[in-house]
């Protein structure tokens, strides 16, 4: 990337975001999908605002006005009394509230500030430093009106309450575009989160902020987060890779293969895929059969979970293919996954190793050597959360 275009790139951060505005918003699974997951297009005109395939996206999003009521009502407020804005300044409750705290996630702060003012040592003596294991099974499925609702004797002033809040973070989402092919916007691919816990219903912050209460006159603040680790090779370059990434982890593959066919990449590429079905959640189906069709993708292998009595998933894909994966290793290729760290990441890099020990004929330490080897060469390289 030019200084120019890092500079550019720097202009905006999380004091002073560009306001960009949604474009399109279109749902990726069909009726019958156990989760919605949504293809948003984000208008970024004007803005000079440069993006390489790899990076993310940064959101300042809103909290749920419902869950913003909820609260203001249960701690006895009516929502205009004035506190101070953590970012500065003074503003409304209910707006620092809506836009600056955060009231899905708490600490141990309020933690410590209701039991002095319910007199609960149970609930403070969670907060010692040797019940982290406790505090988080307790942190598990509650928010800040649960612990208001399980607390009802603690009362609080408004600006005593905000103080002991944590501030709203900003949501990174992998970008899925490049800009190559679509100059001035930026594409984001989000499954909504919804759930129920405690006999409520919760809802992801920032997806469903974006899947309920943006529209296109919706001021966006975002701004790029770079994604240094996570890069195609040069387009002369004619080193393979080896692209992972079941379900949103598909985003900023779709980015790569975007700037691979606008650029004329030379290096193959492989591409696996994971979802529930193939009928209702294939995302980008038609675009993944043309870079086929004209060798921006040299294959593609899919690992649809519930389309037959034993579940798939990528990993098994790959140990079916073992043989040809070690080979493209052997050639040089980087093995890039994106995705769920927790579980599906962790199953991706047994199959790794128990691949290169298999096919290789290597001792397990000496898969673990081999993958070693390649993290210092920058050849596995991983966008997980």
């Amino acid at each position: 990337m030019s200084n120019e275009s890092a500079s550019t790139k720097s202009l905006y951060g999380v004091k002073n975001p560009f306001m960009a505005h949604l474009k399109v918003a279109r749902e990726l699974t069909r009726p019958g999908a156990a989760k919605n997951t949504w293809h948003y297009e984000i208008d970024l005109a004007g803005s000079g605002m440069e993006f390489t395939p790899g990076d993310s996206l940064a959101v300042q999003s809103q909290n749920d006005p419902a869950l913003v009521d909820s609260i203001i009502n249960t701690l006895g407020f009516s929502g205009n009394e004035t506190v101070p804005n953590p970012k500065g300044g003074d503003g409304t409750i209910r707006d620092v509230l809506t836009a600056v705290s955060s009231i899905t996630e708490f600490d141990g702060k309020l933690l410590k500030a209701v039991a002095a003012k319910t007199g609960d040592t149970t609930l403070l003596e969670l907060t010692a430093p040797e019940k982290k294991e406790e505090l988080n099974k307790y942190y598990w499925g509650r928010d800040v009106l649960d612990v208001l609702t399980e607390n009802p004797s603690a009362k609080f002033e408004p600006a005593e309450f905000i103080g002991l809040l944590r501030r709203l973070n900003v949501r990174l989402y992998s970008i899925s575009s490049s800009l190559k092919a679509f100059p001035d916007q930026v594409h984001l691919t989000i499954a909504t989160v919804r759930y129920e816990s405690r006999g409520r219903q919760r809802n992801g912050v920032c997806t469903t902020f974006f899947a309920d209460r943006v529209t296109e006159a919706t001021p966006l603040p975002t701004f790029i987060k770079s994604g240094a680790g996570f890069r195609l090779p040069e387009p002369n370059d004619d080193t393979p890779i080896i692209m992972c990434g079941p379900g949103t982890g598909i985003a900023p593959f779709r980015a790569f293969c975007q700037e691979r066919r606008a650029t004329g990449a030379r290096g193959d590429a492989w591409l696996f895929f994971g979802e529930i079905n193939r009928a209702t959640c294939f995302f980008y189906e038609d675009e993944w059969q043309s870079y086929l069709a004209d060798g921006t993708l040299r294959r593609m292998d899919t690992a649809f979970s519930r389309d037959q009595a034993q579940k798939l998933y990528v990993q098994h894909q790959m140990l079916e293919h073992s043989r040809e994966l070690f080979e493209w290793l052997e050639r040089g290729a980087i093995f890039y996954i994106c995705g769920d760290a927790s579980r599906m990441a962790t199953d991706v890099d047994k199959a790794l190793h128990d691949i290169i020990a298999k096919e290789g004929g290597k001792s397990p330490e000496q898969a673990r050597e081999y993958i070693e080897a390649m993290k210092t060469a920058k050849r596995y390289r991983r966008d997980v959360y």
